[in-house]
């Protein structure tokens, strides 16, 4: 994914107006510094923007608050639009950086090559989570759900909660006669995407579509964005969706079967399934897109995975860009980061190997000679 940054837009999307400003006054910072306790003391200045996957949200808002405390008079603006509109924005010109739930497609990668020019651009997993899926259903505390039975649900082959399908993951449990209302996302999402990914390789015939950032299956109902989802589901008993864990609240989160175990989510399940996966390929020295092993049977893997990125150019128009692209993303994928999001998100940290080679993209930033 090699992307570069020949022309940067002096002004920004008009979806920008209603940007998530995500800064926090500045209480000084034990550790002193962006990039994870280093005292070098190189006070930056000015606006960063970015745009992108609204599973993102809380997690941004966590390093947004820790970088305030870090960088005072650094203004880190985000616009939770979702994963297309933030690719959409960042292509254009439009924003510094994108968060993205998906990696760029091939189509992406050549407008980016026009975004960035020869230098090529970074993509970065800075956060991992799991997607549940959430369920309200009065007097059922605890839901089991394979892989079939979730496919068969969303596709609207299962439309009752006492279907024997559901009865058969779930044994123990008494469940109504009562119809089922799935939820999908109603705008182009990351989450969608890892989503029916999951679906298309765990589920084999049960789920007949391609995966896809836009929902394939007419019917049921639709919400924007991953705070849309858990509020309609929130709205109806028997409703069930799927949204990034850390917006569950208080809803119900089913646990899916992997080979013969049923696993909760949780970012420790997340991480282990991320670590047993892949890079995705070698379109670029800094592009580190992962291919999930979506169908693994391993012991505490959860494989329903969202791993989000972050894209922005190797080489940008001016110095004072660059700097603090450079210096934030080091700070995100720093330990006290990648903390921060953690605590916020309840997101898995990033292991060791995935900060080692980010830092090696992170170090290459520059500004146009």
């Amino acid at each position: 994914m090699k992307l570069s940054t020949k022309s940067r837009a002096t002004t920004l999307s008009v979806a920008l107006a209603t940007t998530l400003a995500l800064t926090a006054c500045g209480a000084a910072n034990e550790s002193g510094s962006s990039n994870g306790g280093d005292d070098s003391g190189n006070g930056l200045r000015g606006e960063l923007v970015g745009a992108g996957a609204s599973a993102q949200q809380a997690a941004m808002q966590g390093w947004a608050a820790g970088y305030s405390s870090v960088q005072p008079d650094v203004t880190v603006n985000y616009d939770p639009v979702g994963s297309g509109g933030g690719r959409s924005q960042f292509l254009a010109g439009g924003t510094d950086f994108a968060g993205t739930d998906s990696a760029l497609k091939e189509d992406e990668l050549a407008e980016a090559t026009e975004r960035c020019g020869d230098s090529g651009v970074f993509q970065l997993p800075n956060y991992i989570s799991p997607i549940a899926v959430v369920y309200n259903l009065e007097g059922v505390e605890e839901l089991n759900l394979s892989p079939e039975t979730v496919a068969g649900i969303f596709d609207q082959k299962i439309t009752n909660w006492n279907d024997p399908a559901i009865a058969a993951d779930n044994p123990d449990a008494t469940l109504p006669d009562q119809a089922i209302t799935p939820v999908n996302r109603s705008d182009e999402s990351g989450t969608t995407e890892n989503f029916t990914e999951y679906l298309a390789a765990a589920a084999g015939d049960a789920w007949p579509h391609e995966p896809s950032g836009d929902w394939a299956v007419s019917g049921g109902e639709a919400a924007q964005g991953t705070s849309g989802v858990v509020s309609a589901v929130k709205a109806g008993n028997g409703s069930i969706g799927y949204a990034d864990l850390s917006q569950a609240g208080d809803l119900g989160v089913a646990n899916i079967r992997v080979g013969d175990e049923f696993v909760t989510p949780t970012a420790e399940a997340a991480a282990a399934v991320v670590e047993n996966s892949e890079r995705a390929g070698d379109e670029g020295e800094y592009n580190f897109a992962i291919e999930l092993n979506r169908d693994t049977t391993g012991s505490g893997e959860y494989p329903i995975v969202l791993i989000s990125y972050h894209v922005g150019c190797i080489e940008y128009e001016d110095q004072e860009t660059a700097d603090l692209v450079q210096d934030f993303m080091s700070y995100v994928i720093s330990e006290e980061g990648q903390q921060a999001a953690a605590d916020a998100a309840g997101s898995a940290p990033i292991s060791d190997g995935l900060r080692e080679q980010a830092q090696d993209a992170i170090d290459a930033i520059t500004a146009v000679a």
